[in-house]
């Protein structure tokens, strides 16, 4: 990311309310340099998604999945066993009816 962890939540939790979603932050990381993990809950079908900022091979920022489960507890499982890791790590959880991530760069199947 080329801005700070807290300024780049910020700005993807204003996106998700002017689109019609809800957005909270579920953990905080490091202000300036803390991994995302963004996760997205379509209550309409009760689905869920997991999304982590990668760089592809040609170096380019991506968001994928690193969770293919599409049930929530499975997902706080990873996000758990992800914090022990990386204590500077955030958690953006969005809820959307059409489940939509709100991300502006590229998102690609895992």
């Amino acid at each position: 990311m080329l801005l700070s962890s807290d300024i780049w939540v910020g700005a993807l939790i204003r996106r998700v309310e002017i689109g019609g979603g809800f957005a909270v932050v579920a953990r905080k990381g490091d202000p300036r340099a803390g991994a995302v993990l963004v996760k997205v809950l379509n209550r309409s079908d009760g689905s869920a998604r997991l999304l982590a900022e990668a760089t592809r091979g040609d170096g380019d920022r991506v968001w994928m999945e690193p969770v293919a489960s599409r049930e929530e507890r499975e997902l706080d499982a990873y996000v758990a066993r992800a914090a022990r890791i990386d204590p500077d790590v955030w958690v953006v959880e969005i809820e959307d009816k059409q489940g939509r991530h709100f991300l502006v760069e590229p998102v690609e199947k895992g």
